[in-house]
């Protein structure tokens, strides 16, 4: 069994939300996995997030980073409710034998995402917002933040595969899913937008916040089990964008998967 059922979205949301964040994700949580508990799930895998990991972690960031300093505060609420998640996983093992782990992911993308320019992930958000800033002719696009923060992207068909690997290879604690590789905000907008045919400016807003400066993991110990991502970058984007433009051409306005 996988518990991948969470409650998302970006520094927009995490900000605007901290509530719902916290209260939602411990909820899924507690529920799903004390069920699959009491109903006997042979073996269960909790889908995290490497916002659990401090703020100002070592690069890159070793599983055994977990619970060695203050998290972002950006996004803290989401990250405790995470970590709760991890540590009940680990809690069921101890006490009662539950063949239960847990799979750190970096930022994850791809078909059938959010495409809310406001409440979704960068990525998506960002793919929108490019896309209505060509079809508008807009002269020049703003980020938030200084373009400067680094963060690790994984298409998820590559995740979907990761977490079958581990289902059949891992065992007691936390493992981190990953590329292996990061690349700044900005330089990220504008392969985006490069993959978007958005020709406009990108223009950063130092106002606003960064969040973590850095965030690349540290995937050693999966790359140890013989699992690789397939995907590069620029052709998971493309295959996004693909598939955005396809809902976006059928009237789909939610641009979510149904």
């Amino acid at each position: 069994m996988v518990l991948a059922a969470a409650k998302v979205g970006g520094i927009l949301a995490n900000d605007r939300y901290p509530a719902d964040f916290l209260l939602d994700n411990l909820l899924i949580e507690t529920n799903v996995i004390h069920a699959a508990f009491r109903c006997d799930v042979d073996r269960l895998l909790f889908l995290g997030s490497s916002c659990i990991y401090p703020k100002l972690a070592p690069q890159p960031i070793p599983e055994d980073a977990l619970l060695t300093g203050p998290l972002e505060p950006t996004n803290e609420w989401y990250a405790i409710a995470k970590v709760a998640g991890l540590k009940l996983c680990q809690a069921y093992r101890r006490q009662y034998g539950a063949d239960y782990v847990s799979a750190m992911p970096c930022n994850l993308y791809g078909p059938g995402d959010d495409f809310d320019p406001e409440n979704s992930h960068f990525v998506p958000a960002l793919m929108r917002r490019t896309h209505d800033a060509k079809i508008g002719r807009e002269p020049s696009l703003t980020i938030w933040g200084s373009g400067r923060p680094r963060r690790e992207f994984l298409h998820v068909g590559d995740a979907a595969d990761a977490i079958v690997h581990i289902l059949k290879t891992s065992a007691d604690g936390h493992l981190n899913v990953g590329s292996g590789q990061d690349i700044s905000i900005l330089d990220l907008a504008m392969l985006i937008a490069d993959v978007n045919g958005f020709t406009g400016e990108i223009q950063t807003d130092s106002a606003k916040p960064d969040g973590t400066p850095c965030k690349l993991m540290d995937v050693s110990k999966l790359f140890a089990t013989g699992w690789r991502p397939k995907y590069t970058l620029r052709a998971g984007l493309e295959l996004t964008y693909a598939w955005f433009k396809s809902y976006t051409e059928i009237g789909d306005l939610r641009l979510k998967a149904v």
